[in-house]
C-alpha cells in the first residue's frame, strides 16, 4: 500500500534527501513549504501521516484537526518534540515518532567550531582581511589547553564533545541529574553540582533537553555565579537561556562571549531569508550587534550524513508504524 505523507516546513535540501531514499519505500509524499499550523492543517485531509520539523505547530487544535482528517501518525524529522502536545496526541489517537539521533558528531563538532570561532575571533578576522585590514589588534584568544569546560547534560552529543575537548587537553566538569560515573572514569572528567560548574568553567556548553526544570536555567542568577569572561555555547534549545539576562551579562562583560545556534524566539526567523527586511525582534537585533556573539540559524545538525540519517530513520519510522512495529515513539510524560 502506498501510504500518503504530508511534509510541512520543507526546504529544497529536505526534499532532496527524502526523494533520494523514497524509491525503496514508495510512499506518496506531498511537500509543503509552510510550517504546519491551524490555518493550513486542512492540507492533511486524506493523509496517513504528517511529517514536521522544529518550527511546526502541533498543539491540541492542530492535532484534533489532523485526527478528524484521518491522520494516524505524526512523524518528527528531528529529536526534539517540545512543539507537540503529546497529551492531545494520546487523546485523539495519533502516535508520535521522532529521530532520536541523526548525527551527534555533527552537533558536537559544531559546538567546538563555535568555541574556536569566538576564542580566536575568526569571524572578525575574516571580515577584516577581506577589507584589507591585516592588523592583529583585538584578535587575541587563549589556549584552550588546560582550561575548564563545563558541560551541562551528558547525552550522546555531550559525550562526543567531552571526548573532543579532552583530546585538546581541557579539564571537564559535567552536570547531569543522572550522572554516569563509569563514563566519567573512562574520560577522566568529574561530575559536579551546577554551582561548582558555573564557578569553575571557562567555557560552558549546553546539551540538556528543554524541560520545565531547565527552561531559562541560564539567567541573571546563574550568570552571576560564573567566572568573569565566561564563554557560553548553546546548540541545544533556545529557551535554556534567558536572552535578556544574557545581554545584560554581555554588556557588563561578565559574559565574555556567546555562541548561539538556537534562540528562544527563533521560529519567526530561523531557516528563512530575512536579509531584505528589518529584524523586528529587539533581543535578536541586539545580540547581532555584539562583536563577541556568534548567532547561527540552528544549523549544528546540518551535514550530509545527518540529513541522510534523518530521512532514512523518518521513512523507516513510518513503515514500522504501519507494519505494527512502532519504534522511536514519544509519549506524554517523557
Amino acid at each position: 500500500m502506498n501510504y500518503k505523507i504530508a511534509f510541512f516546513g520543507t526546504k529544497p535540501y529536505d526534499r532532496e534527501s527524502f526523494e533520494s531514499l523514497n524509491g525503496k519505500y514508495g510512499y506518496e509524499i506531498k511537500y509543503f513549504k509552510g510550517n504546519l499550523n491551524a490555518d493550513n492543517v486542512p492540507l492533511t485531509k486524506g493523509m496517513d501521516a504528517v511529517c514536521i520539523f522544529v518550527n511546526d505547530t502541533a498543539d491540541e487544535a492542530v492535532i484534533k484537526s489532523m485526527a478528524e482528517n484521518g491522520v494516524k501518525l505524526l512523524a518528527l524529522r528531528c529529536a526534539g518534540f517540545n512543539n507537540v502536545d503529546l497529551n492531545a496526541a494520546a487523546k485523539y489517537g495519533i502516535k508520535v515518532v521522532r529521530v532520536p539521533a541523526y548525527s551527534p558528531y555533527a552537533v558536537a563538532e559544531y559546538a567546538l567550531a563555535l568555541m574556536l570561532t569566538l576564542n580566536r575571533k575568526i569571524h572578525r578576522a575574516v571580515v577584516r582581511t577581506r577589507d584589507g585590514n591585516f592588523a592583529l589588534h583585538g584578535l587575541e584568544g587563549f589556549d584552550m589547553y588546560g582550561k575548564t569546560a563545563g558541560i551541562i547534560g551528558t547525552g550522546k552529543i555531550a559525550r562526543i564533545l567531552i571526548h573532543i575537548l579532552r583530546g585538546l587537553g581541557m579539564e571537564v566538569l559535567a552536570y547531569d541529574p543522572y550522572p554516569d560515573e563509569n563514563f566519567a572514569r573512562e574520560e577522566g572528567i568529574k561530575y559536579a553540582a551546577l554551582d561548582e560548574l558555573y564557578a569553575s568553567s571557562d567555557i560552558i556548553s549546553l546539551h540538556c533537553p528543554l524541560t520545565p526544570q531547565t527552561k531559562y536555567m541560564i539567567n541573571a542568577e546563574s550568570i552571576s555565579k560564573m567566572k568573569d569572561g565566561v564563554m557560553i555555547i548553546n546548540t541545544g534549545r533556545g529557551q535554556l537561556i534567558h536572552t535578556n539576562d544574557l545581554i545584560e551579562g554581555l554588556k557588563c562583560k561578565k559574559v565574555g562571549s556567546a555562541g548561539l545556534d538556537v534562540y528562544e524566539e527563533e521560529s519567526d526567523y530561523f531557516y528563512e531569508d530575512r536579509s531584505d527586511s528589518l529584524i523586528g525582534d529587539d533581543m535578536l537585533a541586539r545580540l547581532l550587534l555584539f562583536p563577541n556573539v556568534a548567532v547561527t540559524s540552528h544549523q549544528a545538525f546540518f551535514t550530509k550524513e545527518a540529513m541522510h540519517n534523518i530521512a532514512e530513520t523518518t521513512l523507516d519510522n513510518v513503515g514500522d508504524f504501519f507494519s505494527g512495529n512502532i519504534r522511536n515513539e514519544v509519549r506524554a510524560g517523557q
